[in-house]
């Protein structure tokens, strides 16, 4: 790509996002998710623009929430998709001759490992992104687009310190894999009856929906930015809303699991 092209590019996504990165489509194709989203990769596919979306407050903004920090916001998928199309639109009228696709966790592409290769973060022993400004309390979207990018990093790993398979309270994170088994936050999105010792664990976590434990032991989320996207900011809640599922991160599951989490935390 031209030094001129890669201004303007680069000028129509900052206009909207702080923290993004380029890598090339080639060195993703032999780790694709295989979903219903694949049939949208453009022919031609070249490159991947990858998107961070920090969503995280201060911590003190959490204290007694009864639901992971991703939930505390308004639903990702329609923020970062949001400005994902905006940007699509731009590239497209800039480039007619080109295709930029979003998406947003209903993706093809392993987006962390996406996100790594960007240059955007380091990849930790949980599989998550750990960005250096923003931590690991990010989401990720990315437009696959038939312009042509080189990968600008390495990809990197976390320090390896052990604290979040030590810490993790279900014994989820082994050798930087989980097993979803086991994984908390899995268990208060399961429909239907849950295993004592499952119940057990949502009542100890207080946590109605996910966990956040892995990710609040780490050190490399210690002193990090909080987000700087409105959307998030103005929607904040820590508590689960039960009433008015709308604009939800949870809506998708329905109040009954959380009713559900809520009342074994309770003791009810």
């Amino acid at each position: 790509m031209l030094e001129s092209d890669m201004k303007k590019l680069n000028y129509i996504i900052s206009r909207r996002v702080s923290t993004y990165g380029f890598c090339s489509f080639s060195s993703l194709k032999d780790s694709l998710i295989q979903c219903r989203a694949t049939s949208r990769i453009p022919i031609g596919a070249q490159g991947v623009i990858t998107i961070l979306f920090p969503y995280s407050l201060e911590n003190e903004a959490y204290e007694n929430a009864n639901i992971s920090r991703y939930a505390c916001v308004a639903d990702y998928h329609d923020v970062a998709l949001k400005t994902l199309n905006e940007i699509c639109a731009e590239l497209r009228a800039q480039w007619q001759a080109e295709e930029f696709q979003p998406f947003v966790d209903n993706s093809p592409i392993a987006e962390v490992y996406a996100a790594a290769l960007s240059g955007l973060g380091k990849i930790g022993s949980n599989g998550l992104l750990i960005n250096d400004d923003y931590g690991s309390w990010v989401f990720i979207g990315e437009v696959v687009t038939t312009l042509k990018f080189d990968d600008s990093a390495q990809v990197q790993f976390c320090s390896k310190c052990g604290l979040c398979e030590k810490k993790c309270p279900t014994g989820a994170i082994i050798n930087g894999r989980i097993d979803r088994e086991k994984c908390l936050s899995d268990a208060t999105q399961r429909k239907g009856d849950l295993t004592d010792k499952q119940k057990k664990m949502i009542k100890k976590s207080g946590c109605g929906w996910g966990c956040d434990v892995c990710q609040l032991v780490c050190p490399h989320n210690a002193d990090v930015k909080p987000t700087d996207i409105d959307e998030f900011k103005n929607s904040f809640s820590p508590y689960a809303d039960l009433e008015n599922l709308e604009g939800k991160a949870y809506a998708w599951r329905g109040a009954a699991v959380i009713d559900r989490n809520l009342k074994i935390i309770n003791g009810e």
